[in-house]
């Protein structure tokens, strides 16, 4: 696998739970968390995308 060129998320705080993210392709997006910086989420631009506006629209469930 070709080195990743990691960019911290512009809504990361400054020390730590950050989430970095590298593009190997126009498609392919690598996600990975400060905290673990080990473990990798690889997934398509459009399954990001739809995470993202899931995410925006939906309100969260709480926790019981």
């Amino acid at each position: 696998m070709p080195e990743l060129t990691w960019q911290k998320s512009s809504y990361s705080a400054e020390a730590a739970n950050c989430l970095y993210i590298a593009a190997t392709s126009p498609d392919t997006i690598h996600l990975r968390e400060s905290d673990e910086p080990e473990v990798t989420l690889i997934t398509t631009s459009p399954r990001l995308r739809k995470l993202i506006r899931t995410l925006k629209t939906q309100p969260l469930p709480r926790a019981t």
